[in-house]
């Protein structure tokens, strides 16, 4: 696709964010904050029966159109799949839905919500955080 496009994609995600809303007696949630652009990202994750499968997933906050959007499109990628699945998705496999190049600013905005979510499952579940997230879980959150 054209980065045109993958733009449309993004302004669509950002304007019609899928999953946005909050999720009461969420089995997981965490909160972050992105102090460098003040985006925030907060996600709510309700498991089904088996305790390990996402059944749903919701996110709130506020900030600029890519980590919004980027958590739009990361909800829609996590319902369904497995817990430990999800603790183990490479940053990559966001970036490619996202599709178009982002400056190091851009690019911790695009990752906000898929680090909230890790961070969510690790306390939840116990899942690992990648070595990359190290250290995250022991932030205080908002």
């Amino acid at each position: 696709m054209s980065d045109q496009l993958y733009r449309e994609v993004i302004l669509d995600h950002y304007k019609n964010p899928r999953g946005h809303g909050v999720i009461e007696d969420a089995d997981a949630e965490a909160e972050g904050f992105n102090p460098l652009c003040g985006d925030e990202v907060s996600i709510y994750v309700s498991f089904a029966d088996d305790d390990e499968t996402i059944e749903d997933v919701k996110f709130s906050g506020r900030g600029c159109a890519i980590s919004q959007a980027a958590t739009s499109m990361l909800v829609d990628m996590a319902k369904g799949r497995k817990a430990t699945e999800l603790a183990e998705m490479p940053k990559d496999e966001l970036l490619e839905e996202i599709g178009i190049p982002l400056s190091p600013i851009r690019l911790k905005c695009a990752l906000l919500g898929l680090g909230v979510l890790k961070i969510a499952l690790h306390r939840a579940k116990g899942t690992p955080l990648p070595q990359e997230w190290a250290g995250l879980d022991e932030l205080e959150f908002k």
